[in-house]
């Protein structure tokens, strides 16, 4: 069951992805980066084949700061 679902982290404007085969990892960077609003940032190796992506959203409204 572990194999259909990947987990996620959110830390400001960094996207953490945890998927637990290849197949998972080509799916997530496709949906992640084809809109444009993320790119990839690399992967860690974790256990056999689970690995961390990482991606960062381009247009972060919250790091720019609200006008008055």
């Amino acid at each position: 069951m572990k194999d259909d679902f990947v987990n996620l982290k959110v830390s400001g404007n960094l996207i953490q992805v945890i998927c637990h085969n290849e197949k998972q990892q080509q799916k997530v960077i496709k949906n992640m980066t084809e809109p444009g609003k993320c790119v990839f940032e690399g992967y860690e190796h974790w256990e056999d084949e689970t690995v961390i992506l990482t991606f960062r959203v381009l247009d972060y409204v919250d790091m720019k700061p609200s006008q008055n």
